[in-house]
């Protein structure tokens, strides 16, 4: 293990603050990007990794194979399709149309995304980024289906993951993996270069439950347009565009987000978040109760053997 888990004992003092009062500023990341600092063991070009040092996301293109690409299309319909799936809390619904948007926790409900999500090519790489064991601090599926798929307003995960989950630091990331070809039209993600190396503190207070509303339509725990204005100004905006078995790396913190898809052309993408084993979840930095399992892993934490 490259490091033991850190104890609760260590995070007592809230090391990015935010909501509860406090008002929208860019606050300096205080952990490094990158971990790991031998260049011999890197399972990609290096070059790679210092780019992603520097602009918080890497897009990968045929990491996975047409046929396995087709596999995972047949696990994504087969959920889609599967009543008990829909009817679960796993599985978050559009506002108004109760399409599925999100279903959450698929590395533990399909053998399918469980081994996907322990690919050498995925968890290798972020074992790599973070230098320590990792595990799979949420997964889900998104699904932005053809003229009705809903935006997913700009935001850093580590805002989230940090006041409500209780991620102490900036040691993980994800790792989207493209199940249809992202064009420029259908809502692909857009990332902010540059925008990891500021920490967004944003304003109000956590609601209770907030999870039942944000993972619909957040609200709250999103930059103010102030903020959101200086990164962009900074950095510009780069959409993550590919074909289907690409992937997209992105820092915990990089400024991401997508439009609505009102194309004909569904989007979708299986979506791992790895965070290191050190840096495991203790209480919410918030007056508020952990987020669900499902959501966030707590209890089930299982690092990843590669």
């Amino acid at each position: 293990m490259a490091e033991q888990a850190v104890n609760s004992t260590q995070h007592n003092a809230d090391a990015y603050p935010s909501r509860g009062g406090r008002q929208p500023a860019l606050a300096e990341r205080k952990d490094p990007v990158v971990y790991s600092t031998n260049a011999l063991e890197c399972p990609i070009d290096y070059a790679l990794v210092e780019q992603y040092e520097r602009q918080g996301f890497l897009i990968l293109e045929n990491v996975f194979s047409e046929r396995e690409v087709a596999a995972f299309q047949q696990e994504l319909g087969s959920l889609l399709e599967d009543d008990g799936v829909k009817a679960s809390e796993h599985s978050i619904t559009e506002p108004g149309s109760g399409d599925i948007r999100s279903i959450f926790m698929v590395h533990e409900t399909s053998l399918v995304f469980k081994k996907l999500a322990a690919d050498p090519r995925l968890a290798g790489l972020a074992r790599y980024l973070l230098n320590d064991q990792v595990y799979v601090h949420q997964s889900r599926l998104n699904y932005k289906p053809g003229f009705a798929g809903k935006e997913f307003y700009w935001h850093s995960d580590f805002e989230t993951w940090h006041i409500e989950d209780g991620m102490p630091r900036m040691r993980a990331l994800s790792i989207s993996i493209t199940l249809t070809e992202n064009f420029d039209c259908n809502g692909p993600l857009m990332l902010v270069p540059g925008s990891h190396k500021s920490y967004a503190v944003c304003e109000g207070e956590t609601p209770a439950d907030h999870y039942k509303s944000s993972l619909k339509k957040q609200e709250c725990g999103v930059p103010s347009n102030d903020c959101l204005s200086q990164l962009v100004e900074a950095g510009g905006i780069e959409t993550a565009t590919g074909k289907p078995g690409s992937i997209i790396v992105f820092d915990c913190n990089t400024m991401h987000g997508s439009n609505g898809n009102i194309t004909p052309f569904p989007r979708s993408n299986a979506f791992f978040v790895y965070n290191a084993l050190s840096n495991r979840v203790v209480e919410p930095f918030c007056d508020q109760p952990p987020r669900p399992e499902y959501i966030c892993s707590r209890e089930r934490i299982q690092p990843i053997d590669l």
